[in-house]
């Protein structure tokens, strides 16, 4: 029997000893250290065969030192990684520089800026969507991490900057707990109208009462995103270490696996690997 490969698309790497995370002060269930080896011990079991790292919001003077930081990781033998999705700061005039340098990196595969903590008005200005739009001439992404009273913005920028990929990050942030469906459908409905947007599964345990969901609970958001989106414009990611908010790796995957137990391996195989391979270019 053959198995899909799983690549995750979304894993965080947290070593205060080497990066500053200012954000971590107001995060006491994520305030400790979360280095490679504990994920990989994790992933290796949960049967991910390759990882994208995702920036971890570090301090600005810190941006460049944790790709060069996660590159390190990535040189290890037998190591998972096999590129980094970059932090950037596409409202700052000398974004022009940072880019050309990043682009020249072939492990730098992406984007993100994240958007949910900060001013709504940050991407609206003139310099964030004119930088944002240099992305178009180069091979990297871009991940949406937006709340869903921001999906709006995410329509914006998609709209702004058609040669983009966009990736939406966490199946757009909805609030499980707080039944919050009605609030977050119609306008991930509208972002997926969007041919350059590709909505990634990912972190959505998180988002749900961490005592009591079930794979139920998750499936309407799950599907809904799969329903919009369709199979060629979806991937996967654990969101590790905040999915163990919501019961950690494992629990994820085997909810995964719950969420997607009427698709064909046709299906599965696009999420968990062949639309990451082909948007990321990975080997």
């Amino acid at each position: 029997m053959s198995v899909a490969p799983l690549i995750d698309t979304h894993l965080h790497i947290i070593d205060q000893s080497a990066l500053s995370y200012p954000w971590l002060a107001g995060a006491e269930a994520l305030n400790r250290d979360f280095k490679y080896d504990e994920y990989a011990l994790q992933a290796h079991r949960a049967g991910i065969t390759q990882a994208l790292h995702m920036e971890v919001d570090v301090a600005r003077e810190d941006i460049e030192a944790e790709t060069a930081y996660i590159t390190a990781l990535a040189g290890r033998q037998g190591s998972l990684i096999a590129g980094a999705i970059s932090s950037c700061r596409p409202e700052d005039e000398n974004f022009a520089a940072f880019l050309e340098r990043q682009a020249a990196n072939p492990f730098v595969k992406g984007f993100r800026r994240v958007l949910h903590v900060m001013p709504d008005d940050l991407s609206d200005s003139s310099v964030f969507r004119d930088n944002l739009k240099r992305l178009g001439k180069t091979r990297l992404t871009f991940d949406l991490c937006v709340l869903p009273r921001q999906i709006d913005r995410a329509i914006a920028l998609a709209d702004l900057a058609p040669d983009v990929t966009f990736i939406l990050d966490h199946c757009g942030v909805p609030d499980i707990k707080g039944d919050g469906f009605d609030d977050w459908r119609d306008g991930v409905a509208e972002l997926a109208r969007r041919p350059n947007v590709t909505a990634k599964i990912s972190g959505v345990v998180a988002y749900a009462d961490a005592g009591t969901w079930r794979v139920e609970q998750l499936a309407p958001y799950v599907h809904h995103v799969i329903e919009s989106f369709g199979w060629d414009r979806l991937v996967w990611g654990s969101d590790w270490p905040v999915c163990t908010l919501g019961g950690g790796l494992a629990t994820w995957v085997a909810a995964t696996h719950g969420l997607l137990s009427g698709c064909s391996n046709e299906e599965r195989a696009k999420l968990f690997s062949g639309n990451a391979r082909r948007i990321w270019s990975l080997a």
